[in-house]
């Protein structure tokens, strides 16, 4: 097995739009994409299961087990808008190659569902955090990149490591557009002043009125959900060794 997906449903949507939310960087992605899962009742459709995923199981109060995964979700807009695919996990590939599969097979899956436009959400690093954090991004095309500037964004210089950037250059190669937008964030704890960011310029693109007022909520269950799963010690671990054997993605 690479990766095995379990489709629930397959939801008739509008012209939907694939928002990519998984852990990163401060996490920023992670509280976006959970955010909108709760304040937009989205719902589960599909989950998908990876053998480059973490070997573990976490044990729950109760005795169960919850185990590294990515789900995704769909929000029908009734005021008219696009209709919305959510991509949110508690952990991305650890390999290369499960990378660009773990991608390819969720953009086949959306690609179904009528979706040709992704935009993915990340942290931008930095060595403090800033009061109002820039957004940075980067776009399939010239004419996708005017419109995450005119959010406000500034082109981003560099690399974009994990999913945040390979579904950018896979969705091209299969005629998606799109563009990635990475806040500002000193990275080492779930930032939920870059994830309010970030959800400010997304919801202004998508015209959608969500409350923010509840943020804290989903950055308090992401915490426990990636200390579960020992992603957050790893992150303190960072501090004291720069030679991680874990590697970060946005």
């Amino acid at each position: 097995m690479v990766c095995a997906v379990q489709i629930y449903e397959e939801p008739k949507l509008n012209n939907p739009v694939l928002i990519e939310g998984l852990p990163g960087i401060g996490f920023v992605a992670n509280i976006a994409a959970l955010h909108l899962i709760h304040e937009l009742d989205a719902k589960l459709f599909a989950e998908i299961s990876s053998s480059s995923f973490q070997d573990l199981a976490v044990i729950t109060e109760k005795g169960g087990t919850q185990h590294p995964t990515n789900k995704l979700y769909y929000y029908k807009n009734q005021e008219g808008g696009r209709d919305l695919i959510i991509w949110h996990g508690n952990t991305q590939a650890l390999t290369t190659f499960g990378q660009y599969e773990l991608c390819g097979r969720v953009l086949g899956i959306v690609e179904k569902l009528g979706c040709h436009y992704v935009i993915t959400l990340g942290g931008f690093k930095t060595e403090q955090a800033a009061e109002k954090p820039e957004i940075y991004c980067a776009a399939s095309d010239p004419e996708t990149l005017k419109e995450a500037l005119n959010l406000g964004a500034k082109i981003m210089v560099g690399q974009i490591f994990g999913l945040a950037g390979v579904t950018i250059g896979m969705g091209k190669l299969r005629n998606f557009k799109g563009f990635s937008l990475l806040v500002e964030t000193a990275g080492a704890y779930p930032d939920v002043k870059a994830a309010h960011q970030a959800l400010t310029a997304l919801c202004d693109f998508l015209d959608l009125r969500v409350d923010l007022s509840r943020l804290d909520v989903a950055a308090e269950e992401t915490k426990k959900t990636l200390e579960s799963f020992g992603l957050i010690r790893r992150v303190k671990e960072e501090k004291k060794k720069e030679e991680s054997q874990f590697r970060w993605f946005v």
